[in-house]
């Protein structure tokens, strides 16, 4: 496959970064990344567009037990005891040799490729560009698969809605997104495609709308112009500020 489609570049980054390209398309788009600087450039985006709402979500404190499934699974017992720290990386193939091949071959990436590095602002700041100002949401199902990536400019008055999983075509009704302010009832930005991407006009710039909101739903509506949410919500999300 000759990946030269900015769209197709776009979505494999952005399945890359979350986390839902697997098996054999992984390891393709992983060996590109080494070979393309665009490619790394487009991944160093997503990371800083997707770790910002990683920021917004809750820190949640693991049970103790979930530590020491950890530990068990990446830390042998007879290693760790017989030579501390040493001794557990020794396993894994890093000795003192190794542990100093690795530092030295980071060095030389960094000096050679440093978008693998530094944040994607740095990048766009050293080719003269900015990162735009927007508003992103990452929006999921029930349990917790990537479904929807919700963006617009800050000042902007369009709204760009991508699908980044699978989503079932509604047999009847509209798939209608809807941002919930804090203090103020959920209203309408706009339909959502089961596939691709769509953009929508919005009322008002993304500012006026969305300054004051901290998540975004999806619910399936069978009315022309609902003004409410009326059915449960399908997918949810944070609303989160780039800038």
């Amino acid at each position: 496959m000759r990946y030269v489609q900015p769209e197709l570049l776009d979505h494999l980054a952005s399945s890359y970064v979350l986390g839902t390209l697997s098996g054999g398309a992984r390891r393709r788009f992983e060996r590109l990344q080494r070979d393309r600087a665009d490619v790394r450039v487009l991944v160093t985006q997503w990371e800083a567009r997707l770790g910002q709402l990683a920021l917004s979500v809750p820190v949640q404190q693991p049970s103790p037990h979930v530590w020491k499934a950890i530990a068990a699974r990446t830390q042998p017992p007879v290693a760790a005891a017989a030579g501390g720290w040493l001794g557990w990386l020794k396993p894994a193939g890093f000795g003192l040799g190794g542990l100093a091949a690795g530092v030295i071959a980071a060095s030389v990436m960094f000096a050679s490729v440093p978008g693998l590095f530094v944040s994607s602002d740095r990048v766009a700041m050293r080719s003269g560009e900015k990162l735009p100002q927007s508003y992103v949401g990452l929006l999921t199902d029930a349990q917790g698969n990537g479904k929807l990536l919700v963006s617009s400019l800050r000042h902007g008055k369009t709204m760009t809605v991508k699908v980044i999983g699978p989503i079932t075509p509604p047999a009847s009704g509209t798939l209608v997104l809807w941002a919930v302010p804090a203090d103020g009832p959920a209203f309408a930005l706009g339909t959502v495609p089961s596939s691709g991407s769509a953009v929508s006009t919005l009322p008002d710039t993304s500012e006026k709308l969305l300054s004051k909101v901290g998540k975004l739903i999806v619910t399936l509506e069978t009315g022309a112009a609902p003004a409410r949410p009326s059915a449960a919500v399908l997918f949810s999300g944070n609303c989160a500020k780039l800038w």
